[in-house]
């Protein structure tokens, strides 16, 4: 973990006493553009990043939910369709949500040249010989989109972990695969007399260029806490902490901001008469003892494990008041 950053948590941490157990924090600092929500997958990432979004949308103008998980599940928590362009989320004036498959953007890009003409050829063949150049490429595309839209924040559901560690080391890709792009000009000649066409190569390293650029101006955002944060997301198990604490080492190592983790799906029965619920919620404890060891600098929402599902506007804005007041057994 960043030494630097951990010692300035610990820091205030020793100043502010415990961090009270509450993603408040992040509704007051207005400055954040960027709003990551991750985890291992079937955590409840969608669920968080959606209640999240509803509690941003009460103190700033105008919010993005944007999904960049290939299993969409946006369009499944509002019970309302969304796709690749921003539409409003029932109930609301300043919250919009999209869900985007970075895939396709980059399958439309070569489309948009001419998928059986030289550039389209060419991208093909660099994404092939570039292990994750294509990947790099859906990323840019995605980030040229979103930093042109009008949006105070933007919330990203994002993929399950391996998935959105990529995301954000996609600029150094970037710059290998540009590097490796230039040992591909006698390839380029040789396609271009194949397809009878003049192909040129400076067209092809300019969009590289443009788009390398777009991504480490976003990035340089994320790695600024004044606008970026990541927002972890676990269940009070072995895989699922295991695989948080490891997401948080690179996140720290990418110089991200996160301070605040998310446990859902937690049990609080009532009395003892379900031998099941007791065992697993004696489990549960067992692993919130460790969370509580790790994350002492941090703010840890403990979030229950509803009798019903959590879908739909309404349930949606019920769900989401307990990410900022820390939920009460006794009070449901």
């Amino acid at each position: 973990m960043n030494s630097i950053y951990r010692q300035s948590l610990t820091n205030l941490f020793e100043i502010s006493g415990k961090m009270e157990p509450s993603l408040e924090n992040v509704l007051e600092q207005k400055s954040l553009k960027w709003i990551f929500v991750g985890g291992k997958g079937g955590v409840g990432k969608t669920t968080t990043s959606c209640s999240l979004a509803v509690q941003l949308a009460r103190v700033r103008d105008k919010v993005l939910l944007l999904s960049t998980d290939p299993a969409h599940n946006l369009s499944d928590a509002f019970d309302q369709k969304f796709g690749k362009d921003p539409t409003l989320v029932n109930g609301f004036t300043n919250l919009y949500a999209m869900e985007i498959d970075p895939t396709a953007r980059v399958e439309e890009f070569v489309q948009e040249q001419g998928s059986d003409g030289p550039m389209g050829s060419i991208m093909k063949e660099l994404s092939v010989n570039i292990p994750g150049i294509d990947e790099a490429m859906n990323f840019s595309l995605v980030m040229k989109l979103v930093k042109s839209m009008d949006y105070s924040v933007i919330v990203f559901d994002t993929a399950p972990t391996g998935h959105t560690l990529r995301f954000l080391s996609f600029p150094d890709a970037l710059d290998k695969g540009l590097k490796k792009l230039l040992g591909f000009a006698p390839l380029m000649s040789q396609m271009s007399g194949m397809f009878g066409a003049s192909l040129n190569q400076q067209d092809i390293f300019s969009r590289m260029k443009e788009m390398r650029d777009t991504v480490v101006e976003v990035n340089n955002q994320f790695k600024d806490p004044e606008k970026t944060t990541f927002i972890c997301v676990c269940i009070a198990e072995f895989l699922s902490l295991y695989e948080n604490e490891r997401m948080i080492q690179e996140l720290f190592s990418f110089d991200i901001d996160v301070h605040n983790v998310v446990v859902n799906q937690l049990l609080f029965p009532k009395d003892d008469s379900c031998a099941h619920c007791s065992a697993r919620r004696a489990m549960q404890q067992k692993y919130l003892t460790q969370i509580d060891k790790l994350y002492e600098d941090f703010h840890v929402v403990k979030m229950p494990l509803l009798t019903k599902e959590v879908r739909g506007v309404e349930e949606i804005k019920n769900f989401s008041k307990m990410l900022i007041e820390p939920y009460r057994p006794n009070s449901q």
